[in-house]
């Protein structure tokens, strides 16, 4: 992705901020230095270095380092970049915070919910259609034509666009879950090719990958590790072949990271939790006779790897529009791996999963911590980190990439299962069915790299814009505008949602934690066998209806989202049981989790039905956003789209275009092309927040959807309000922020505007200025 150094597509305050001018009111008392450049210091140094050693050592490291980075003398941060940058301890440095003792019989902390796994949940209703259309689309034909994938250097071939070679890792971390949800043959043998290529090739040393000793980093394995212990999940017969090798790969790993090695780049330092989940999978489910080293490599990683939970500190963390901090945030600052917004997103399990196995609980703490402050002051209204590469505050003409909006579905899933807290599985709903579906086309064969809250077009850039570090195509929506990672990444988010929709719960429990249409068939651990369907047209509607047979009685567990107003059961468990209702009086949810357990017999069924009403958020400046239910309603501004007849952002080499490799050419199927998307209504609209209505075409009895269900005006929910044109231009060829109140008098008659889920609307308005009579 564009960021100057080598890439790595490779995130609660009391106050709300100044969304657009940095104003933020620091909760903390720190010296303005301090929320610059923050602190990333490892308490473990002052406690291992003698107190007459350090002075001698930091001075010496101090004259390198003010030749290496060109530091004044006089530098008061010198200091600090120093110990960011060698924030790590060796094999013989283990502090207490960090050490996992290796003695006696050792079990990971519990996940609060455990997973199923993968294949056991299957897609029904509208889910089923849009995996479908991953599957006929984009996603499901990279393997036949995409160079990053189909001539990529993990397969003997050319193409790749990063020296960290992640392409295929990511393709086949999305890849897998979709081939095994949707039960597809076609792509199921896309991966296997994959898989048998690249274990086949398997360096006689353990190396999983193309690159020679001297170029290798660790991070791209992270992604192709987790793909391969889902592949496991799924399908066992795969163990034999599989687990040998990630064995010998962990194995070299922990000999790497003793010797320091490992990491040319930041990026696996910041990412290495999806690594520490595959090593946990492996303890939990295969671990032989690997018990010690296993912990052993995932104390070492946790040794190099930076701390999320320092930076999850008021004193560190960055509350302010990162536009504002001065110096200013480059690719070179020590903070920059924090506030990359695919970090940003990957980071926020890090503590959950460091904690299950150095049981330091206030690594939960500073995890909640880290995922409040991250979308309340660098969150978009869709649910994703806004971060145009790098964070930027909350301004509604700043993007948020895909990247970023499938690792945060991932994280928010990963820690509801680990931590319980219902808030991330309310989080984890938004960004699914609000940021994800907005940033793809209809059919599925298209994306955008970045989407931005108000956005009334989508079409090529030229010249400046305001991003930090994207470029002209970065809002177009085709195969692959700006840089490829978001098109070999994106597979993944739909998917894991759909494969973290049931869970576990306890001995003799099934709980339904991301609520979809869906159908889970398991062997709970009592024993007891489960076959449970969901039909639903959630989120367009917030009825659910519930069939089951089981072996023996077991607790259907039901999550609760926070913004319901109240809800209804009425449950009919047993041979001629008669039917029993509930409320919240008569049942109420956990307080943790938000899940209502009902204890139910063999065969039966289950009506759940949620109240909703439309709300707003603050966006700051007397701006909102409108909410109805789990989805955000954006303006319509109504479209246009026009078409080429080809992709002009697919490349062979992964930054030459396609303009002299004829073959390659014609191999670019004729759906992969590129979209010009224009408005056709006014989008210069302030709106009227007391006269919004909601309206629906769902009568409370079965609804069927259209399909594709995100194209405009398919959902069956839309919202009126009155509004009027206001005096709001164009700033960097994107919409300028909202006028500041007080500066938006009509220039139009007051009327009826339209708001329709933002998902459906390609080209949208979804911060809104309050009216001004």
């Amino acid at each position: 992705m564009g960021v100057d150094v080598d890439h790595g597509c490779a995130h609660t305050a009391d106050t709300k901020p100044d969304l657009y001018h940095g104003k933020v009111p620091f909760l903390f008392t720190k010296k303005e230095e301090v929320q610059r450049f923050p602190s990333l210091l490892s308490q473990r140094y002052t406690q291992h270095v003698t107190f007459y050693l350090k002075p001698a050592l930091l001075f010496l490291l101090f004259l390198f380092l003010s030749v290496a980075w060109n530091y004044p003398f006089w530098s008061l941060y010198w200091l600090r970049d120093m110990y960011a940058r060698f924030d790590f301890k060796s094999s013989h440095d283990m502090s207490s915070s960090n050490q996992v003792s290796l003695t006696g019989n050792f079990s990971l902390n519990p996940l609060t919910f455990a997973p199923l796994p993968l294949g056991s949940i299957k897609p029904l209703g509208w889910l089923d259609d849009q995996l479908r259309l991953m599957s006929n689309g984009l996603a499901g034909h990279e393997h036949d034509f995409y160079p990053i994938v189909s001539d990529s250097v993990w397969l003997g071939g050319q193409s790749e666009y990063s020296p960290l070679n992640e392409g295929i890792p990511y393709w086949l971390n999305g890849l897998v879950p979709l081939a095994y949800s949707l039960d597809d043959h076609r792509l199921k043998r896309q991966t296997d090719d994959v898989v048998d290529y690249i274990l086949n090739h398997q360096q006689s040393d353990g190396w999983l990958g193309p690159e020679e000793p001297a170029d290798r980093d660790i991070w791209g394995r992270f992604p192709l590790c987790l793909g391969l212990m889902q592949l496991v999940d799924a399908n066992e017969s795969k163990s034999a072949q599989v687990l040998p090798a990630l064995y010998d790969f962990v194995s070299l790993m922990r000999l790497m990271l003793i010797r320091n090695n490992g990491f040319g780049e930041f990026w696996g330092r910041v990412r290495y939790a999806d690594m520490t989940i595959v090593l946990q999978w492996l303890l939990e489910k295969h671990p032989g006779n690997h018990t010690h080293p296993l912990l052993e490599t995932m104390s070492l990683l946790n040794g190099r790897g930076l701390r999320w939970a320092n930076y999850y500190n008021r004193g560190n963390y960055i509350f302010k529009d990162l536009d504002e901090v001065q110096p200013p945030i480059t690719g070179d600052s020590v903070v920059f791996p924090y506030v990359h917004a695919v970090n940003a997103a990957q980071g926020m399990k890090a503590g959950a999963v460091i904690y299950r196995f150095n049981d330091d609980a206030s690594l939960l703490e500073s995890t909640r911590n880290g995922v409040n402050w991250t979308l309340t002051y660098h969150g978009d209204p869709a649910g994703s980190i806004t971060g145009d590469e790098r964070e930027s505050g909350l301004a509604p003409n700043r993007g948020s990439e895909l990247c970023t909006t499938v690792e945060t579905m991932y994280s928010l899933s990963y820690l509801y299962q680990a931590m319980g807290d219902r808030v991330f599985a309310d989080r984890c709903e938004r960004a699914a069915f609000n940021a994800l579906p907005v940033m793809f086309t209809n059919d599925l064969w298209a994306h955008q790299y970045l989407v931005l809250p108000n956005q009334p077009f989508s079409h090529s850039l030229h010249g400046p814009n305001p991003f930090w570090n994207t470029g002209d195509q970065s809002i177009l929506y085709g195969a692959a505008p700006n840089y490829p990672c978001c098109t070999v990444n994106m597979p993944q988010g739909l998917p894991k949602f759909l494969s973290a929709s049931f869970v576990q719960v306890g001995a003799n429990g099934i709980g339904h934690a991301l609520l979809s249409p869906a159908r889970v068939t398991t062997t709970l651990p009592s024993g007891t066998h489960v076959s449970l369907a969901c039909n639903t047209t959630y989120p367009f509607t917030n009825t659910f209806h519930y069939t089951f047979t089981a072996s023996a009685p077991f607790t259907l567990h039901l999550r609760l989202p926070s913004w319901a107003l109240g809800y209804e059961i009425h449950a009919t468990s047993g041979s001629g049981a008669a039917p029993k209702s509930y409320t919240a009086a008569s049942l109420p949810s956990d307080t943790h989790t938000g899940m209502l357990a009902l204890d139910l017999l063999e065969t039966g069924s289950v009506s759940y039905n949620l109240r909703a009403d439309i709300r707003t958020e603050d966006r700051g400046n007397d701006t909102i956003s409108v909410y109805h239910g789990a989805l955000l309603y954006a303006l319509d501004v109504g479209f246009s789209d026009s078409s080429t007849t080809k992709d002009s952002s697919i490349s062979v080499s992964g930054t030459d275009p396609l303009t002299n490799d004829t073959e390659a050419k014609n191999r670019i199927p004729a759906a992969a092309h590129d979209h010009y998307i224009m408005n056709t209504k006014p989008w210069n609209i302030a709106i009227d927040p007391a006269t919004l209505a909601y309206h629906t075409a769902d009568n409370g009895g079965e609804y069927e959807l259209p399909n594709p269900i995100w194209a405009y005006e398919a959902p069956p929910g839309s919202i009126t309000a009155q509004g009027c044109e206001i005096a709001w231009g164009i700033e960097m060829q994107v919409p300028a922020v909202p006028p500041a109140k007080g500066e938006r008098a009509c220039v139009g008659e007051v009327r009826e505007v339209v708001l329709r889920p933002y998902g459906s609307l390609k080209v949208h308005m979804a911060v809104l200025p309050v009216m001004e009579r």
